[in-house]
């Protein structure tokens, strides 16, 4: 307690300045390097991590409430005697950063490096308990370089492929996109619909760790359930079988040129009426080229060109084909189906080529419809009118169904050889026997599919992680040696010129690391997705030069233990975590199969009228709105009381001058509080010695044993609602432990308050409000606590939950299950005690009536049946 305010006489409370004693705060902070990591093997660690910034400018509140929900579980962990990992860094790479040095006419790295000095500045000025000794920046070299390494390792593991395949590509941001970068049939960066496009491009085989990426969602016990089903369903599992049709001659007999399909339902394959291919299908210009049906199916291809993924696919859009003037043999029953290009075909799925079942398929079903072609019923149920007709197992094909849509694919199989009669479906009987009839033709066979594709990492841009891979004509494609990593991006592109580093003899021109001979250095750079997928594993070992992280920081720290972003990164970022994660374990690297153990997916912060911000609709709050007039203590308290980190709220003005009304009450009521024990204890330190040493309940009067009581009950509560991350009620309980003080305060004396009582309500509110107000906290433990050292060295309060319990408590007695009588009785009656205290309470109501029945609920309620 400071010489100013430590006399006995008067209670003299200072004021609240949030600006003096945040800033004086912040420096001591810094000046002791109190964040920076312990290290203490003797604890238990806790890794808590929040998903870095892009540095595209200054933080706004959406980083600002990510990083407080952070933050306040990094604090509390450590109060808790946790050794905390709580780093931070920029995903410093990618478009934005390239467009913004266009437009202001310098280098990204002049732009990036500047916007991520003005974020930190930002976060310390927040109070962010950061290690920033540990920053991670991916356009640092010295980042960078392990990015390549490990590329060159998958490479060496055969997880690296360049190949010519239909890519998507942005025409606005001039470059490719992998799949997952299409959401909704848009670039997820700017919102334009891709092209398709035929380019060679790098891929990562993220194909290769499909069944296990599936398979160990199962151990994501502490992943919200929404994001694990958007995984699976992105992943994509199907079994079936592949199915070999042959390609028919002019006389309709089939050739040995074959196509192969895949099917989740072989057991409908006598159903199938047409055989239709992708617009992108490598032989369909072989079938037309030259006829007259080449024009009208490249109309259909043009359109599909034009056409996002996502739209294409969808059962809701008007669907295109084209007849090609081919057949192909179906392989049970010989008959010959037309090959028609059909642009809700992909290639992204199976096969790129598909047999057309329109009685059990809906989009099928449309395409018949619009194109006249037969739609044969398969499967049906006993009931349909059609099912005596067709249950034998001659081929009618009945095509005048009165159906306006398909047909649920369940029931019976019709119309299909010696496989009527079987139960259709998934897995059913008819499915297994058909898979077996055709292995035993050699024309199938069992096969599982994935929705997932390889992932592809090439971009046409600049600012990214240059690909660590030399073109050498004569020794092909080669990889650049270790010892030359990394592989700098030059910084004299002039890109406002429109120059890439395809045009930059500096960066391509290459020597062959093979022959030595002249070649062409590798001019894609990689998706910025490559270097958030493992940023998480440097921040454990930052400063390694020898490796990307040593066996011993791996050991320590990962996986993550808690994990805190937005649910829009539920494929992208966090799916590449997990594979890359995988990968490098199978590389010997680390020994972790998955990267985070729990993932915390916050709402978005939505402006007043409960609009997305966006700097386009220029609705962003700033955080400096809120630290100017009122204090960063009041920002990080609203963004944790408004709502549960899980959801979405409307920044609210008036609940953020009411939680810096909070602050100020209790910041007066604490100060009253640490006084006052000053004044009766002789010493502030008198009066902390004595709380340390324990408070003896029959010491107290009736006030101060309900203030004891408050202390431990609202303590338990606080605790347990930090632990499961409940915020907002942590803070309500605290709410609530300061009016129980300020109850004490009013109804006593000064000369009659007990001093350690004082100490200890002063102390477990400060401690407990500090991981969310921490100068505030920091402020009031050294000025009026007599600490010496932060609350971020405090240990958590403990409580004991037989203080906590009432000696007393109010249930309700109730006649016919109306109220008519409050009692106080105590908190140990029995049952037989509290129905006579009840019937006693409400005599004058039963006079006259037979009590039926009477029914106790122990501390709640007495409900009494009368007639």
């Amino acid at each position: 307690m400071s010489d100013s305010t430590n006399r006995n006489s008067e209670l003299v409370i200072p004021e609240y300045n949030a600006t003096q004693i945040e800033e004086k705060w912040q420096k001591i902070w810094e000046e002791e390097s109190l964040y920076k990591t312990e290290e203490n093997p003797d604890k238990p660690k806790k890794y808590v991590l929040e998903m870095f910034p892009y540095p595209s400018g200054d933080l706004h509140m959406g980083h600002a409430r990510n990083y407080t929900i952070g933050d306040a579980m990094a604090r509390q962990a450590r109060m808790r005697g946790f050794d905390v990992l709580h780093p931070i860094g920029f995903d410093a790479f990618g478009l934005p950063a390239e467009n913004a040095a266009i437009k202001h006419h310098t280098q990204p790295a002049t732009w990036t490096y500047d916007n991520m000095d003005r974020a930190v500045a930002t976060m310390k000025r927040m109070g962010f308990s950061y290690d920033y000794d540990r920053l991670v920046r991916t356009c640092d070299p010295d980042y960078y370089r392990w990015g390549q390494y490990i590329f060159l390792k998958m490479w060496e593991k055969g997880l690296v492929d360049r190949r010519k395949s239909p890519v998507n590509w942005c025409p606005q941001c001039n470059t490719v996109l992998a799949n997952e970068q299409v959401t909704e049939g848009r670039c997820w960066r700017c919102g334009t619909v891709p092209e398709r496009r035929e380019l060679t491009q790098w891929y990562l085989k993220i194909t290769d760790y499909a069944e296990e990426l599936l398979d160990d969602i199962d151990k994501l016990d502490h992943w919200p359930e929404r994001v694990k089903q958007m995984q699976r369903n992105w992943i994509g599992k199907s079994e079936g079988a592949e199915i070999d049709f042959a390609l028919a001659d002019a006389n309709g007999e089939p050739t040995s040129q074959l196509m192969t399909v895949f099917t989740t339902r072989p057991d409908t394959l006598f159903g199938a009426s047409f055989f239709l291919l992708a617009p992108e299908y490598p032989l369909l210009h072989e079938l037309v080229d030259g006829t007259p049906y080449e024009a009208a199916v490249q109309e259909v291809i043009d359109i599909a060109e034009a056409t996002s993924a996502v739209d294409r696919a969808s059962g809701d859009t008007e669907k295109h084909g084209a007849f090609t003037g081919r057949y192909m043999v179906n392989p049970v029953n010989g008959r010959l189906l037309p090959i028609w290009v059909a642009d809700y075909v992909l290639t992204d799925y199976g096969t790129g080529a598909v047999m057309g079942v329109p009685c059990g398929d809906e989009r099928d079903f449309q395409f018949a419809r619009k194109y006249d072609l037969p739609i044969p019923p398969i499967i049906l149920e006993p009931t349909d009118p059609l099912y005596p007709e067709l249950a034998q197992e001659k081929d009618l094909i009945v095509t005048n169904v009165p159906w306006d849509h398909a047909m649920a694919a369940e029931g019976i199989l019709v119309q299909s050889g010696p496989f009527t009669g079987m139960k259709g479906g998934k897995h059913s009987e008819g499915t297994q026997a058909i898979i077996e009839f055709l292995e035993e033709k050699g024309v199938g066979r069992p096969a599982v599919n994935f929705r997932l594709r390889d992932w592809l990492i090439s971009r046409q841009r600049y600012w990214g992680n240059p690909i660590p891979a030399v073109h050498c004509p004569h020794c092909g494609i080669v990889p650049v040696p270790e010892s030359d990593l990394p592989v700098m991006l030059p910084d004299s592109l002039d890109l406002s010129a429109g120059e890439t580093l395809a045009e930059c003899p500096e960066f391509y021109e290459a020597t062959c690391p093979v022959c030595g001979g002249p070649a062409r250095r590798e001019t894609d750079t990689m998706d910025t997705f490559t270097d958030s997928s493992w940023y998480y594993l440097r921040y454990c070992d930052p400063r390694n030069d020898r490796e990307p992280i040593s066996h011993k920081a791996a050991d320590r720290w990962m996986p993550v233990d808690n994990y805190i972003g937005g649910i829009e990164h539920a494929i992208l970022h966090l799916l590449y975590s997990r594979f890359w994660t995988k990968a490098m374990r199978d590389m010997g690297m680390i020994d972790v199969d998955e990267p985070f153990l729990d993932l915390l997916c916050q709402g978005m912060v939505k402006d007043e009228n409960g609009d997305v911000m966006s700097k386009s609709k220029g609705n962003v709050v700033p955080p400096s709105s809120v630290i100017d007039p009122y204090g960063a203590d009041t920002m990080r308290l609203a963004i944790l009381f408004i709502a549960p980190p899980e959801k979405d709220f409307d920044w609210d003005p008036k609940a953020v001058a009411g939680c810096n009304r909070f602050l100020k009450r209790a910041w007066k009521s604490l100060w009253e509080a640490s006084l006052s024990a000053a004044q009766n204890a002789g010493s502030i330190q008198q009066a902390k010695a004595d709380a340390k040493a324990g408070i003896d309940p029959r010491e107290l009067d009736e006030a101060g044993q309900e203030l004891l009581r408050e202390i431990h009950r609202l303590g338990i509560k606080c605790t347990d609602d930090y632990e499961r991350r409940q915020y907002n009620t942590a803070i309500s309980a605290l709410m609530e432990l300061m009016n129980a003080g300020n109850a004490y305060l009013a109804k006593t004396q000064p000369a009659d308050r007990h001093a350690a009582l004082l100490y200890r309500y002063a102390h477990d509110l400060a401690t407990m409000l500090s991981p969310v107000c921490p100068h505030w906290a920091d402020e009031l433990g050294h000025e009026a606590l007599a600490m010496d050292n932060s609350m971020f060295d405090e240990p958590w309060p403990t409580f004991d939950p037989a203080l906590a319990a009432a000696d007393t408590v109010e249930i309700v007695v109730q006649i016919k299950g109306k109220i008519r009588a409050r009692l106080n009785v105590s908190a140990s009656a029995t049952k037989d005690e509290l129905e006579a205290a009840a019937l006693d309470a409400v005599a004058s109501e039963l006079s006259g009536k037979q009590v039926m029945k009477v029914i106790v609920v122990p501390g709640k309620l007495v409900n009494i049946v009368a007639k």
